[in-house]
């Protein structure tokens, strides 16, 4: 028997994640973290409800005191006609208050990191972006990495084991 009063969660399409940089962390050292929002077009939105993005090759870099995104690919959508086709990779500005972009300059300029977007997502039904300022892994930093989850799963284990 159902309990009254509870309804099953639906998914909320205006606060949804569309894509994920999910080798982000894998292959850079991330620092800080901001949030932005994206000038589109509607077919443009229209295909991001439908996630057909990718995330992995695209990057951020300041041009003319402003914040542009580089490379996000952006399918067309699939149901609209041919008069209004969006180009898929073209350059998308990030809207972000000056203070923030001075705050950005700063962190690349000065430590030589890269903007990294992790991810894109619906927040109240408008699509933003979260970047990261990082700087790419070394391989021996990736094997130190793997080295040090392994170590802690098997401490994990090893205390798993002692209290059963």
């Amino acid at each position: 028997m159902a309990k009254k009063g509870r309804s099953p969660k639906k998914r909320d399409p205006n606060n949804a994640i569309i894509a994920q940089h999910k080798r982000a962390s894998h292959d850079f050292d991330l620092g800080d973290r901001w949030e932005c929002g994206i000038v589109l077009r509607g077919s443009e939105v229209k295909s991001m409800r439908e996630s057909t993005v990718r995330v992995a090759e695209s990057f951020a870099r300041i041009k003319n005191n402003e914040l542009w995104l580089y490379n996000l690919h952006v399918a067309p959508y699939s149901h609209s006609g041919s008069a209004f086709v969006h180009e898929p990779e073209r350059p998308k500005k990030l809207l972000v208050h000056r203070a923030e972009i001075n705050r950005i300059r700063v962190a690349t300029d000065s430590n030589g990191l890269t903007l990294i977007p992790t991810r894109l997502y619906f927040k109240d039904g408008r699509v933003k972006i979260e970047i990261a300022a990082g700087r790419r892994k070394k391989q021996h930093d990736k094997r130190r990495d793997i080295a040090a989850r392994e170590a802690d799963r098997e401490a994990a284990r090893a205390m798993g084991t002692k209290r059963g």
